[in-house]
């Protein structure tokens, strides 16, 4: 059945397939391709606008106003429900200043789906690919970015590819009371309850094509090789726990690296309307960096999501307490304002304490911590291509950075820099 699961997603993927479901029948699967509560009878019964969540990243929530990811639908028989998704995005991106780079790059992602409703309780079979490890182990420069490693060095102003694994997992819900049910997610490739939903999957972000420089305070587990996740789960609340593997991937993103569940996070999320979704989460994770072997983390995450159809907006902070180490804190706002059907307006602010600036143990700034902000605004337009499930986004950003006077040297007086981007996607938010 897996093989058969991936066959029909991977051959939807590439010609469209005609099975795809109808527009009252799309409403219902839109909700259940991202988790929302839509199988049990009293929650398929709600209206699609009433739903106070639907899924992100892992098992993370999100509004149930974000807009949810639509790609195609296929209903095989046998109660299976099939979702594809998946985009490639051509970027080309310059930044200023002496550590400043300019590079064209393309990025990408495939999410290949099913799910069975058992009357009671429903099964859950997860896929998400990328085929970014064809660029350099290096990635692409993203001023004041640091975390991970390649070619034996840490990464500096720099965004790492993605592994072609992102997430290969399975979930299982079981309806133990009316609204309530318990769940078990896990896999080879997946996300621990910890931080909010990973910045590809929040509709905050949906239309910005960089990463976050603090993407490696909230959400760099997004790519963890062992989870297990265990937790409870209701229309408007859910807690959950997890055990992880705390190593970050390493620069060889073709292979599925060896699991382990060494680390532990604990997350509870609150849905009061289908307008806000708030989290809070703690993590310890097992020597999360190569070349910190010795120091171990404690990651604490808060965030508050909003959405109303058009607009969806987060708010996070996060503070990591290295062990050995001092505790070095992150705070990010996002938004996407969707003007029309084919505009949309995104911004972001960040602050973040980074001590990873200078890697070289002779240079005097060496584990120095620094304060920086960056400060981003964009424009994307898309189109839908014909009667096709493709999507054409076309856009770009601009950013610039606040930072101490210390920092001139190594970046220059007014850092700032650009992105423009064209985007096909199959299916859109």
């Amino acid at each position: 059945m897996f093989a058969r699961w991936i066959y029909v997603s991977a051959a939807a993927l590439c010609i469209g397939a005609p099975a795809v479901a109808q527009d009252h029948d799309h409403q219902h699967h839109e909700g259940m391709e991202m988790g929302a509560p839509s199988a049990s009878a009293s929650h398929s019964a709600m209206p699609a606008e009433e739903k106070h969540f639907i899924e992100g990243s892992g098992t993370s929530r999100l509004p149930g106003k974000d807009p949810a990811m639509n790609g195609l639908h296929m209903m095989p028989g046998d109660n299976w429900m099939l979702m594809a998704h998946g985009y490639a995005q051509a970027n080309y991106t310059d930044h200023s200043g002496p550590r400043g780079d300019d590079k064209f790059y393309v990025t990408s992602m495939a999410m290949l789906n099913a799910e069975k409703d058992f009357g009671g309780a429903r099964l859950a079979l997860k896929s998400m690919l990328s085929l970014e490890p064809a660029m350099r182990h290096d990635g692409y420069p993203n001023l004041f970015a640091t975390g991970e490693v390649a070619y034996g060095q840490p990464l500096v102003d720099r965004q790492h590819p993605h592994d072609l694994f992102m997430e290969l997992a399975a979930k299982l819900d079981i309806d133990v009371a009316p609204g309530t049910s318990l769940f078990l997610y896990g896999g080879p490739v997946g996300e621990p309850a910890l931080g909010p939903s990973a910045f590809m999957h929040r509709g905050s972000a949906v239309n910005n094509p960089e990463p976050p420089i603090t993407h490696h305070w909230f959400d760099s587990t997004h790519i963890t090789y062992g989870v297990v996740t265990a937790g409870v789960s209701a229309s408007n609340w859910q807690i959950e726990v997890s055990a992880f593997r705390g190593r970050e991937p390493d620069e060889h993103r073709w292979d599925i690296e060896t699991p382990k569940l060494d680390s532990w996070s604990i997350r509870a999320t609150w849905n009061p309307t289908p307008n806000w979704s708030a989290q809070v989460s703690h993590g310890f994770l097992k020597q999360p960096e190569a070349l910190h072997a010795d120091e171990d983390e404690h990651r604490t995450t808060a965030s508050v999501h909003y959405a109303d159809g058009r607009l969806s907006a987060m708010a996070a902070f996060s503070a990591k307490n290295r062990d050995p180490g001092e505790t070095l804190t992150a705070w990010i706002a996002e938004a996407n304002y969707a003007l029309t059907e084919r505009h949309a307006l995104f911004g972001r602010v960040e602050n973040v304490k980074n001590d990873e600036l200078f890697p070289d143990h002779a240079d005097p700034l060496h584990d120095q911590p620094f304060r920086v902000t960056k400060l981003q605004a964009g424009y994307a337009w898309n189109t839908p291509l014909g009667d096709s499930p493709f999507h054409l986004t076309l856009g770009g950003s601009a950013s610039t950075y606040l930072k101490p006077d210390a920092l001139d040297a190594a970046y220059g007086r007014r850092p700032w820099g650009y992105t423009l981007f064209t985007r096909l996607s199959l299916g859109h938010r």
